[in-house]
Formats: structure tokens, C-alpha cells, sequence
């Protein structure tokens, strides 16, 4: 029988909407550690359904186009604190007869109709931005009594501090480039485009949008076979720390050194490492560059 949360011996219920990448991995077993009991909502095509069955009391998968299930879902289990975590591939949004293949509920039509109706019809419509979307995702579950929080209320040992996290450090030619990124990828972040910028030399290879950081990263060596660019990545101005954190895992300093990137500058306090001990491991494997900042530093790198 499942324990009441009333009584105060039993495990603190959590709902965990869960997307690609080992961040949500993480979150829950991080949850789990702590004493909770997780119910996780894993998105289909996103979520490690296997990996993260290890952590949650309860799991289940659940569509793109599915929001009134994922609040009836939330709602059955009693949880009314919930948190999400992951990379949602927002392109799927894009794919021809997306709505015939992931069918939305009546409460994701009702939620999401003026983000997606076609202007031609209702004289315009709501933008796509991703704090706009994600923004009615989490006013959509409010309705209904559930909260969401940011992950890393429960996990802010994987917010990266400021410092030096490789062996190596930026160069002077380096640390100009890293104050010019981080302009750029600022007034990028307050107009919700992206959250990262590839430079060499102060100039732009190529800024983030809908495909990720990872591909932005690849396209930059694409652009600049000889490599050895840097990569800033930060927060948006405003950041609401409940979802779209800025995060780098394994695979982002993977596809630097694919890409013959050299440099990698992120925002300390609020850039999410994943797996840092591998992912430093590989980095000082590829002679790579990793520094944490916060906005003064990065500005004053260039001086």
C-alpha cells in the first residue's frame, strides 16, 4: 500500500519530467538519494527509460501532445511538487504532420493553440520562443495544483563554480575572444535565440538556435577547418533556473574536439556539468580549455 503524506516518516513525493541527456539521470538519483519518492514522467524519444527506472518509484512514458495525461498522471500520485530536467529537441516541432503523429490531448490543444495556429487565419499568434513555451508548460500544471521548482534546488553541487576547470588555461588571444563571445551570447540569451556562440579572432563562426549547442559547435568546425575557435556558453540575462539551464555534459566537449575547437567558457553559478569527472578527464585528454566565470571576469578576460 502506498504511504500517506501525512505521516511524517514517509518519503516526500516529487514529480520529475524528464527529457534527453544524463541531466535528468542525475536529478533522480539525486532525488532518490535525498529521501524522496519519484514519480517521473519520461518524454518519448527523449528520456533513458532505462536508466531512469533505476531511480524512480514510478515511471511512465509519455507523448510530446500528452499534457492532460501528464497532469492526470501527477495528479493520481498525489505529487504536487514537481521539477523537470533535460533537453527537449524542439525541431520535432517542425517535422511535417507533427500534430497527426504525436495527436495532442484537448489540454494541450486548449494550452498550446495560440503558440501554433496559423496567422493566416486568427491575425497572429503567441511566439515559440523557449521561454514561452516551457513557460505554459509549467502554468498549464499550476492550474491543476502543481508546482514546479528548479532542479537544482536539489542538486546545487552541479552548478560549476568559478575557476580554471582544465589543465590548460585560455591565452590571451583566447581570453579576448571569450569577452567577445559572451557579449554576443548575452544579448542572444535576452532575446531567447540561444545559449551559445562559436568565435575565433572576434568573429562570429555561429550562434545557437533551434539545433542545440552541440551541432552549433559542429557547424563552427565546419565553417573553420583550422580550428582552434572558442565556444561561450551562458545564461540568459533573466534565467528562470526551473527550466533550460545552461548544461554541458560528455558530449559537448566531444563535439569541441571533433569540431577542433580549442576553448570552452561557460557561466559559473548557473551552467549545469554532468559527469565532470569524465568529462574534465577527456578534455585534458584533448588539450582542451575549460573555464567558469561569471559576467565581470569574462568582460575584464579581454583587458
Amino acid at each position: 500500500m502506498m504511504q500517506s503524506d501525512n505521516n511524517p516518516e514517509s518519503p516526500k513525493r516529487i514529480g520529475l519530467l524528464a527529457a534527453w541527456g544524463d541531466y535528468p539521470i542525475q536529478i533522480a538519483k539525486i532525488l532518490q538519494l535525498s529521501g524522496h519518492e519519484v514519480y517521473c514522467l519520461g518524454v518519448e524519444g527523449h528520456a533513458n527509460e532505462e536508466a531512469l527506472r533505476d531511480y524512480c518509484h514510478h515511471y511512465k512514458t509519455i507523448g510530446i501532445g500528452k499534457l492532460g495525461a501528464a497532469i492526470r498522471y501527477f495528479r493520481r500520485h498525489d505529487v504536487q511538487q514537481a521539477t523537470m530536467a533535460g533537453k527537449f529537441h524542439k525541431t520535432i516541432l517542425y517535422q511535417p504532420w507533427v500534430w497527426l503523429r504525436h495527436f495532442p490531448d484537448w489540454t494541450a490543444v486548449r494550452h498550446f493553440y495560440p503558440y501554433f495556429a496559423s496567422p493566416r487565419w486568427f491575425g497572429g499568434k503567441k511566439d515559440c520562443k523557449d521561454d514561452s513555451l516551457l513557460g505554459a508548460i509549467v502554468t498549464a500544471f499550476a492550474q491543476y495544483g502543481i508546482c514546479f521548482g528548479p532542479a537544482t534546488d536539489y542538486a546545487p553541487e552541479l552548478l560549476v563554480k568559478p575557476g580554471q576547470l582544465t589543465r590548460r588555461g585560455p591565452t590571451a588571444g583566447q581570453r579576448a575572444d571569450i569577452a567577445f563571445g559572451w557579449e554576443l551570447a548575452k544579448e542572444m540569451g535576452q532575446l531567447d535565440v540561444g545559449q551559445s556562440v562559436a568565435v575565433k579572432g572576434k568573429a562570429v563562426l555561429a550562434i545557437e538556435a533551434i539545433e542545440g549547442t552541440d551541432q552549433c559547435i559542429l557547424r563552427a568546425g565546419t565553417l573553420c577547418p583550422s580550428g582552434d575557435f572558442t565556444v561561450v556558453k551562458v545564461a540568459k540575462p533573466n534565467q528562470d533556473m526551473r527550466f533550460d539551464v545552461p548544461t554541458i555534459g560528455l558530449g559537448t566537449v566531444r563535439s569541441l574536439a571533433e569540431a577542433g575547437g580549442r576553448v570552452l567558457a561557460i557561466e559559473a553559478g548557473k551552467t549545469i556539468v554532468v559527469n565532470s569527472a569524465e568529462l574534465l578527464a577527456f578534455a585534458n585528454k584533448h588539450k582542451l580549455v575549460i573555464v567558469s566565470m561569471n559576467q565581470p571576469a569574462a568582460i575584464a578576460a579581454a583587458a
